[in-house]
């Protein structure tokens, strides 16, 4: 990986997955040459009587230049799929083409608007449409600022510098960030053995705000020595057997462990278990909040992924170590304001989440997820499964992935 960021990318995983241009799904409609002077007339009268609902991305006249001379053609109506025939057409359209002896004729039109300049291009060969680029209610989904690029990177060389584990074993890693004030908020690995679980009293595995902003000082040193480095595809599997995401179901089948006293815990992924820490660090900073019942029960709303991070009103009386609370929330939005779950921030992992976490982090509120490396057996957002773009969950948030040089 190399430390280059100029050839560093950050890309956005739409909700659901690209057709390729050519594969565009069309419709049949009728059409017909009109004279350039009814074109008025015609259009108006057509989009009372035969309004294009349901594919408002067609334009309804095409204009095309044959012998130096204008020609214009007008969609008349859809046609029908069991009958193309013109006596199909609806009769009020019939008596148009009666009244101006129009000659309709079948074409194809693009059944759904255009998500990509490639798409539109390849639509307007069949005939003339719209082109929206698609918007987003996410700031910086449509574009990041140098800084902005630059922050991305950088806590994603942290997450991939914490994915390194010292016996040579990588593993999935997870770091929470809140973008308002740009700090870690929470930091994890993967901790499905169970002999990784006496890391986390080290340090390793949650590193404290101290050991997070020295190791994000010195991630300029990513992954070079040997780790995620090119290597052969069994050497690759091999060495990355211990990422949870990558085999969410072989806590079941105990293959990947070392030993006979290792076991494979199902839940110890590096996005629960970063997950877990915020809420710890959230407890540590308002630790009498559970006896104040004075609570804003407004974060009890689904949060929608453009509104700021939404807080609990804590009555700051009721905290009782000052000294502990100002060193602890140096940087934070306010000592009296306490977040709801991690609404708001953005999460970086090494690799694409399986199902459970990326499920786990709609349940949190995430904002924006970053990742490094696909997942393609389990992969959630993209490789197998899009739940971004699922419309019956109530909370969605943007997913990109950070493609390195």
């Amino acid at each position: 990986m190399s430390n280059n960021t100029e050839a560093w990318k950050i890309i956005h995983i739409p909700d659901k997955p690209p057709i390729p241009p050519d594969q565009q799904s069309t419709v049949n409609v009728f059409a017909s040459v009109i004279e350039p002077k009814f074109a008025n007339i015609l259009v108006r009268r057509l989009n009372q009587i035969a309004p294009l609902e349901n594919h408002r991305h067609v334009k309804r006249v095409q204009k095309k230049y044959i012998g130096g001379k204008i020609q214009l053609s007008v969609v008349l109506c859809l046609a029908c799929k069991s009958n193309d025939q013109l006596d199909s057409m609806p009769l009020d359209v019939q008596e148009l083409v009666k009244s101006y002896q129009l000659s309709a004729f079948i074409t194809k039109v693009s059944k759904f608007a255009a998500s990509s300049k490639e798409q539109w291009e390849e639509q307007c060969k069949l005939w003339p449409t719209s082109f929206h680029p698609p918007t987003y209610n996410i700031d910086g989904i449509t574009g990041f600022s140098e800084e902005d690029s630059q922050l991305v990177f950088s806590f994603m060389r942290f997450a991939v510098e914490l994915a390194k584990s010292g016996d040579g074993l990588v593993v999935n890693a997870a770091v929470i960030v809140d973008p308002s004030i740009k700090r870690v908020i929470a930091s994890a690995r993967d901790e499905v053995f169970t002999w990784n679980s006496t890391m986390n009293n080290t340090g390793i595995q949650t590193s404290s705000f101290e050991q997070t902003e020295a190791c994000i000082s010195n991630s300029n040193r990513v992954v070079t020595d040997g780790a995620l480095s090119n290597g052969s595809t069994n050497e690759l599997e091999q060495l990355c057997a211990g990422v949870s995401c990558l085999y969410p179901w072989q806590w079941s089948e105990q293959q990947l462990c070392i030993s006979n006293s290792c076991s494979w815990h199902p839940l110890r992924h590096a996005a629960l278990v970063a997950i877990e820490s915020s809420a710890a660090r959230d407890r540590q900073l308002f630790p009498a909040l559970g006896e104040d019942k004075s609570l804003d029960l407004e974060h009890m709303q689904s949060s929608s992924t453009s509104s700021p991070a939404k807080r609990q009103k804590v009555n700051i009386r009721n905290v009782e170590d000052h000294e502990k609370l100002d060193g602890l929330s140096e940087g934070f939005h306010s000592m009296a304001a306490r977040p709801y779950l991690c609404t708001g921030y953005d999460i970086y992992l090494v690799w694409e989440p399986c199902t459970m976490c990326a499920m786990a982090l709609v349940h949190q509120r995430i904002r924006r997820i970053f990742y490094a490396f696909t997942n393609p057996h389990a992969g959630a957002l993209g490789s197998v499964h899009r739940l971004q773009g699922e419309k019956s969950l109530n909370h969605h948030y943007a997913v990109f992935r950070v493609l390195f040089a």
